[in-house]
């Protein structure tokens, strides 16, 4: 959702899995004893964002990371992190990881290691429902004013559509809520944005989606680069909570329909 992957770049990932541990150990694999820390940007639901009370995070990365850390017999904490400054922050320890629907691409397995995939994703178009414009294409964008969240997969994908020669007028934002936002208020065409996200919105009558592309891009859990013990522990929880069909039930929580499909 954040930045491309190629399919084969999994191969580079997916490991043997072991079972998990019920405590870690102080040091072992986690900043701080009991408690796994999580980074990620909690401005972008449906995958993270914040409660009508501005406290209290929610999304399928925050059902994610508290059901990983319980499967590590850890305490889970969110570390709400501006997106551009997110790896810095891992690196530098900050978190012991980051959960904030980041795709897994063989540039960032440089210099990070990530957990198996656990969700795929592909862009879609949304515009007005009273709209005249219903692009059933990306090549039907053209002439159009068109918003999304800079420095993501959206971004890169219409660098792309303009670098195959396709016009139109971009309206970046450093949130995809303010992206939707602007389309709801009549101030651009149409939203190019993850499709996993627009299903924060399909119920909302003033929006469409008119189309949707394949699963193209696949997010896993980001770790520091040689944290072996963290991955392995990571890529073993997943795997349970596939096997006992707690994924499934954050799937229809989140999005309405079991995902599993689109990395299984």
């Amino acid at each position: 959702m954040k930045k491309i992957i190629v399919v084969a770049a999994l191969c580079a990932i997916v490991g043997s899995l072991i079972g998990c541990s019920k405590k870690a150990e102080p040091g072992e694999f986690t900043i701080e004893k009991d408690v796994l820390k999580v980074g990620m940007e909690i401005g972008y639901p449906p995958m993270e964002y914040f409660d009508a009370d501005g406290k209290t995070p929610m999304g399928f990365d925050v059902e994610l990371g508290k059901a990983v850390a319980a499967k590590l017999g850890l305490k889970v904490e969110f570390v709400d992190t501006a997106w551009d400054g997110i790896f810095a922050g891992l690196e530098t320890k900050k978190y012991d990881c980051v959960m904030s629907a980041a795709t897994i691409t063989p540039e960032r397995l440089n210099s990070m290691d990530f957990s198996v995939p656990y969700v795929g994703n592909g862009q879609t178009i949304v515009v007005r429902s009273d709209a005249a414009a219903k692009p059933s294409k990306p090549e039907e964008l053209s002439g159009l004013t068109v918003a999304y969240q800079a420095e993501t997969t959206s971004d890169l994908f219409m660098e792309k559509q303009a670098a195959a020669g396709l016009k139109f007028t971009a309206a970046e934002f450093d949130k995809v809520i303010n992206a939707y936002e602007e389309l709801k208020l009549g101030r651009c065409d149409a939203v190019v944005s993850d499709a996993l996200v627009y299903a924060n919105y399909a119920d909302d009558p003033a929006y469409v989606s008119t189309w949707v592309g394949s699963a193209d891009e696949f997010f896993g859990v980001a770790m520091r680069k040689g944290n072996t013990a963290l991955v392995e522990k990571v890529n073993a929880a997943i795997s349970e909570l596939f096997a006992d069909g707690t994924m499934k039930q954050i799937y229809e929580k989140v999005f309405g329909s079991d995902l599993t499909s689109t990395v299984r």
